[in-house]
């Protein structure tokens, strides 16, 4: 019976470290860790954030697309992942179920959202964004109300029934994300407006400062992508004025 060599496994791993690859992006930069309550061992992960952040860099029209249904202990979601808001409800790129019941010992954690945030990070991480680091976002339940706002569904409700699928592991904190991190993920989202396509906002810093003005306070085609802009302006006028 062959083995893999290490240098097999070194031409493997690199291989998989190329899918959704992101030119200046490098996800294990937000990699945190946990200790997994099953076995007591460190680990590390990428916070569902950070998938979804990833996934907009790579597909700037993308859609994520949840449903949730009351289950007998909670709710199972279900979530789909588009590489485009205009492709068809069987053309997605991977899919996800997962389920989460009301926990009395941790009041704050709403099952609802806490479902939806885990099957958003099963799916991304079946669509290739954190499975080749063995970083997957359903090995690490936190506080979902610091992970996604609620609800999270574009109003697709054509997914799949979903089936019931209970999680093993104790939900655990979710490390907040530095101001630092937060402004590194803006300066990587991609340009929304096509005369600078292929350009990222922290390009339009120098390229084009009334563009990225433009996109923090006027465009309205993606929240997240209008959001970092702003992040990048306010992170701009602080340092001119300090």
């Amino acid at each position: 019976m062959s083995q893999n060599t290490p240098s097999d496994k070194s031409a493997i791993l690199e291989s998989l470290n190329s899918i959704n690859q992101v030119e200046g992006f490098d996800p294990m930069l937000f990699a945190v860790e946990y200790t997994d309550m099953a076995t007591g061992k460190s680990r590390k992960k990428i916070p569902v954030l950070i998938q979804i952040a990833w996934f907009r860099m790579v597909y700037p029209k993308g859609r994520i697309a949840t449903t949730i249904t009351p289950c007998k202990d909670g709710f199972v979601a279900s979530a789909r992942i588009y590489a485009d808001y205009n492709d068809g409800p069987d053309c997605y790129l991977a899919d996800a179920t997962a389920s989460r019941g009301y926990d009395q010992t941790k009041p704050s954690i709403s099952p609802r959202e806490w479902a939806q945030t885990a099957a958003i990070g099963i799916a991304l991480r079946n669509a290739g964004f954190g499975v080749q680091f063995g970083l997957t976002a359903d090995d690490y339940e936190g506080p979902v109300l610091n992970e996604l706002p609620d609800p999270v569904s574009d109003g697709d409700d054509t997914a799949a029934p979903v089936t019931d699928e209970p999680s093993e592991k104790e939900p655990e904190v979710e490390p907040e994300l530095t101001e630092e991190q937060k402004l590194q993920l803006a300066l990587r989202q991609p340009c929304p407006i096509t005369k600078y396509s292929g350009k990222t906002l922290g390009d339009l810093q120098t390229l084009d400062p009334k563009a990225l003005s433009w996109i923090a306070n006027k465009f309205t085609g993606n929240p997240e992508i209008s959001a970092a802009a702003k992040r990048i302006c306010e992170y701009a006028l602080q340092e001119t004025s300090a």
